[in-house]
């Protein structure tokens, strides 16, 4: 029988890859996978425990609450939404796409990460930005506008709010603080 296991901060093709690899040198049959969510054909009851504890030392964590599955697959959805480009209405499109309503989504997400859903959104566009200001590709109208900012300024207050200064003097400290976007909150 298959079995589906949810997989706190596997957010990245690289983090596919290596729970894949964990279980496929564990000798189990991966049926699918995709961020935050793997399906192995059988999983023996004596395996759980073991498996539990290899992906925690890889900094990955097994999910059983239902409610902490639903917040993983928010932030898992989300991230995919900033690395795709694709954030105009991206929270109204989520709770549609779970089938939940907005204001459940928003609460669920506050009492369980202790931020609101809209500044975790925000805090993940900044960390896109300040890859874009890194990259040097893009300038900041550029860049305001591929996280669908109306203005550049509304990005620059925001990025002001949340990192304490503005994204030129961010631009030249040359500095690679960034976090990883599956540890923002």
């Amino acid at each position: 029988m298959a079995h589906t296991l949810f997989i706190k901060n596997m957010v990245c093709n690289r983090c596919k890859m290596t729970v894949f690899n964990l279980l496929n040198e564990e000798g189990l049959e991966v049926e699918s996978i995709q961020l935050g969510k793997i399906t192995v054909k059988e999983l023996p009851n004596n395996m759980y425990e073991k498996l539990e504890k290899q992906l925690n030392g890889l900094g990955f964590e097994l999910i059983k609450d239902a409610s902490k599955v639903l917040v993983e697959n928010i932030k898992t959805a989300l991230i995919q939404q900033i690395e795709n480009g694709d954030t105009d209405g991206v929270l109204a499109k989520l709770a549609e796409d779970l089938g939940k309503s907005y204001a459940f989504l928003s609460k669920l997400f506050s009492k369980s990460e202790g931020i609101t859903l809209e500044k975790y959104f925000i805090n993940l566009k900044i960390e896109k930005a300040k890859e874009y200001i890194q990259l040097n590709q893009l300038n900041f109208s550029e860049i305001a506008y591929s996280l669908n900012y109306k203005n550049s300024s509304h990005l620059a207050k925001q990025f002001k709010q949340v990192t304490g200064m503005s994204m030129t003097e961010y631009k030249n400290l040359q500095s690679d603080e960034r976090k990883p976007l599956d540890q923002i909150v």
